[in-house]
C-alpha cells in the first residue's frame, strides 16, 4: 500500500505521529505555497505555520475516491488558509487611520517623556492626545510588530514556546498551529496580555499602561492565560 495513503488513513484516525511525519515529508510543498505570500506583513515562519494548518485540514478532508493525488488536493487548502488569514486577521489589516493615530501617540509619548523625565501614564497620554485610554490601547496594540513565540517574558525567562511541551521537531510544527488557535480562544483581555507580553516583549508595567489597567491586573491576567493554554494543550 502506498505510504502516503497509509499515513493519511492513520492521521485521519488521530495518529499524531503520522500527521507529524506527513507535515515533515511535505515541508517543501508547504513552503513553496507560503513563499507566494512573502512581503505581505506576515513573517515567513507564520505563513508556514498557517500552511501547516491548511495541510492538516487537507488531511481531514481528503477522500481517496476523488481520484486525484493528495498533493494536488492539498495545495489549494494550504493557500486558502493563508489567504483567509491575510484577508480576515485584524492585526494584519491595520487601517490608515489607526496607523496615523499610533504615530500621534508615539509623538505625544516622546514629548511627555522629555517633559516629565519618565514614561507617561495612559491618563497623561489621553490628556495630551485627546484620545480615550481604550483608543490608545487599540492603536498601540495594533501596530506593534510581532516577534516570536521564543520571546522571553517574566523574571524566570518563561516563553510561550514552553507551554508546548517536549515534542519532537515535526510534532512541534503542528503544535505551533494548535497554540495559535488556543490563544484565539482566550478572553479578550487575556489574549491582549499574551500578545503584548510574549509576542511584543513588553514589560508588565508597560503592558499595564497600554491596556490602562494596573500591573497587578496584568500579572493576574497573564497567569490565568498561561494556565488556560497549558490545560488546553496538555
Amino acid at each position: 500500500m502506498d505510504e502516503t495513503i497509509t499515513l493519511l488513513r492513520a492521521a485521519r484516525d488521530g495518529d499524531r505521529e503520522a500527521a507529524g511525519r506527513m507535515v515533515e515529508q511535505n515541508a517543501g510543498l508547504i513552503w513553496s505555497v507560503a513563499r507566494r505570500y512573502f512581503g505581505r506583513g506576515v513573517e515567513p515562519d507564520d505563513l508556514y505555520q498557517l500552511g501547516c494548518l491548511g495541510f492538516l485540514k487537507a488531511i481531514e478532508g481528503f477522500d481517496e475516491a476523488y481520484g486525484t493525488r493528495f498533493s494536488t488536493y492539498a495545495v489549494p487548502k494550504i493557500a486558502g488558509e493563508i489567504r483567509r488569514f491575510l484577508r480576515d486577521d485584524g492585526a494584519i489589516r491595520v487601517s490608515r487611520g489607526l496607523k496615523e493615530r499610533a504615530q500621534a501617540i508615539r509623538a505625544a509619548r516622546k514629548s511627555l517623556e522629555q517633559t516629565l523625565g519618565r514614561d507617561p501614564t495612559v491618563a497623561e497620554l489621553s490628556a495630551q492626545t485627546g484620545l480615550s485610554p481604550e483608543d490608545i490601547a487599540a492603536a498601540e496594540t495594533a501596530v506593534i510588530p510581532a516577534e516570536s513565540l521564543q520571546q522571553e517574558a517574566g523574571e524566570d525567562g518563561f516563553t510561550l514556546e514552553q507551554v508546548l511541551g517536549d515534542w519532537t521537531q515535526e510534532e512541534r510544527m503542528v503544535e505551533y498551529v494548535a497554540l495559535r488557535a488556543a490563544i484565539e480562544r482566550l478572553p479578550e483581555r487575556e489574549r491582549q496580555v499574551v500578545y503584548l507580553r510574549f509576542y511584543h516583549g513588553l514589560t508588565q508595567d508597560r503592558a499595564s499602561r497600554v491596556l490602562a489597567v494596573s500591573q497587578v491586573q496584568v500579572s493576574r491576567l497573564e497567569r490565568r492565560a498561561v494556565g488556560r493554554l497549558r490545560e488546553w494543550l496538555e
